[in-house]
């Protein structure tokens, strides 16, 4: 029989998609108000694998990634998920808030959409495996969403488990700001 333990804290990871510069970075501002200083940042890159989001966030939306230098508790990605939402509702959706977390093996995005493939965490909010790390790398499911298979995603997300993971071994963040 096993013993119940607490798993390490995670890194909160959030994507954000908007096709307005200016709101973009409101929108950073305000995650970095919140969740504290950012370990890692991804330049926005064109948002061009489906138009699902034309009619809020008009044509040509870029999509940023965020990783926080302080970890969480997996158990708050719902919570955080239900604070982007509100923070979404700022500004009229014109902004799309994506908040997930990054351990050593997976990347799991939290949604409020149910599939077969999801885990209701509670709150109304599922979370989703859409990573798994192994040989070095992250690998998507048949279910991923195609933008987290792109090069650009994973190369950020397995940049952001290599902090993380020097974070964990040695107890120090993995801060290389300004650089």
């Amino acid at each position: 029989m096993g013993t119940p333990k607490s798993p390490q804290p995670v890194r909160l990871i959030v994507g954000i998609l908007s096709a307005n510069d200016e709101l973009a970075a409101h929108a950073k501002q305000k995650l970095l108000e919140r969740f504290g200083p950012i370990d890692l940042e991804m330049q926005p890159v064109p948002f061009a694998h489906t138009n699902y989001y034309k009619d809020e966030l008009g044509e040509n939306p870029l999509r940023s990634f965020l990783s926080f230098e302080n970890k969480i508790e997996r158990e708050a990605i719902a919570t955080i998920k239900l604070e982007t939402n509100e923070m979404e509702k700022i500004w009229n959706r014109q902004v799309n808030l994506d908040p997930g977390y990054i351990t050593l093996g997976q990347f799991f995005l939290a949604t409020t959409k149910d599939q077969r493939h999801r885990v209701y965490l509670g709150q109304g909010i599922f979370a989703e495996v859409t990573l798994y790390f192994e040989n070095g790398h992250f690998h998507p499911f048949g279910w991923t969403y195609p933008d987290y298979k792109s090069e650009a995603y994973v190369k950020f997300l397995e940049k952001a488990r290599e902090r993380l993971a020097y974070h964990i071994a040695t107890g120090h963040p993995y801060s290389m700001r300004g650089k």
